[in-house]
């Protein structure tokens, strides 16, 4: 079954001086300021598409790399991910770095990281980012 999910952006004003709000619709979890300035300067109080695009990548990978963790017969205990995507002001999205932290009782360092690698590469997320660099730094707790 396809499931589709929502946000909603409304915007007021020109580029550099206006602002809008983002509101996760389908979850009703949050309502987001957005505002040039914070993308394309940094403002930790405004969010941007590039943050709302980590939370997404990072939930993803997550999920992902238990997934293809647990079929190996290794269910995580935990996994931390951190995505840090890239915004530059007149060229775009340039990159999303994955930082991982997972604790997995009876795994390898080898078997770990090539299963991190399968999970970044299969993550839907990842796919739907392949017009730009996607890098992974994982390491086993």
């Amino acid at each position: 079954m396809a499931v589709t999910s929502e946000a909603t952006t409304v915007w007021t004003g020109d580029l550099a001086h206006g602002a809008g709000t983002t509101s996760l619709d389908s979850s009703k979890a949050a309502s987001l300021a957005v505002n040039w300035r914070a993308r394309s300067e940094g403002d930790n109080s405004t969010t941007t598409p590039e943050e709302l695009l980590g939370a997404a990548h990072a939930s993803c990978f997550s999920m992902a790399f238990a997934s293809a963790l647990t079929k190996f017969g290794t269910a995580p205990e935990s996994i931390q991910t951190t995505a840090a995507v890239t915004f530059q002001p007149g060229t775009g999205i340039t990159g999303s770095h994955l930082l991982v932290n997972a604790k997995v009782p009876g795994i390898s360092e080898e078997d770990f990281d090539r299963i991190a690698a399968e999970a970044k590469a299969n993550c839907p997320v990842s796919q739907a980012l392949s017009g730009i660099p996607i890098t992974l730094e994982a390491s086993l707790a």
